[in-house]
This record gives C-alpha cells, structure tokens and sequence, in this order.
C-alpha cells in the first residue's frame, strides 16, 4: 500500500520515511539482503542485526546509526502493511511511536533490543503479531 507521507508538527513523517528508504538501500549494498516493505522483510532485517552484533556488542556511533535506521524502517512497514501512523512516543521510547490496529507500537524500543542481542528478539515477531493482538483484544476484526 502506498501513500504519500503526511508530514505533522510533532513528528517528522517524510524525514522517517527517508530513513527507512535509506535502511533497504544500505542494506541492499553492504549485506545483500532485498528489504521489501512487507512484514516478511523483517526477517531479513533481523538477519541483518545479527550479522552486525556477529563480532560484539556495536560501538555507540553505529549503534545510533542502526537504531534509527532499523527503527524508521520497522516502523514504516507498519504504517503500509497495516495502516498505521506515526505519532509521537511521548516519554516512552527516545523514538517515534506507530498507531497501528488500534495499538501503539515502539519499532525505536524494538530496534534498541534487537540490535543489543537481546534473546528471543525480533522485528518480524514484533511486528507480526500485531494484528492478532488486535484482534484479541477487540480492537480489530
């Protein structure tokens, strides 16, 4: 699904599009991994960040870099597979939120835990179980 960004005063909308555009091409060229905007390229992405913690925990100038990058990314497949919109995470993330299927998603929470190597992680389970949390929960079909 795609959509032209809606920019707002609290949050920069066409900026983390950018970034996340940024993310599959970088990607593309340093690992040779095809992100595709779909909840399946997660999986990739994650791929990713295991490759990048491969050798050690990431020093803190590419960890900044990543987190944006694989958090406006995350967060971004959320707003075109799902319909979702980014909204501001007030004090609960260093990064933007997603409003998505009446729930409020952290793809910069999410990103920070997985490129940290935290065990059982991930941006495609994270983001996959979305809707049938929704769901669940009664706030979706």
């Amino acid at each position: 699904m795609e959509r032209e960004p809606q920019q707002t005063a609290e949050v920069p909308v066409a900026a983390l599009a950018f970034t996340a555009e940024q993310c599959v091409a970088l990607v593309a060229d340093n690992h040779r991994r095809r992100l595709d905007w779909t909840v399946a390229s997660l999986a990739e992405l994650d791929a990713v960040c295991a490759e990048l913690n491969a050798d050690g925990p990431l020093s803190d100038s590419r960890m900044a870099m990543w987190w944006s990058l694989v958090g406006a990314y995350t967060g971004e497949v959320m707003v075109r597979c799902y319909g979702g919109e980014w909204t501001d995470a007030g004090g609960d993330s260093a990064g933007h939120a997603v409003r998505v299927l009446g729930l409020t998603s952290f793809p910069f929470n999410t990103a920070y835990r997985v490129l940290s190597g935290e065990e059982g992680k991930s941006l495609a389970s994270s983001v996959g179980m979305i809707p049938g949390i929704s769901r669940h929960r009664g706030l979706s079909d």
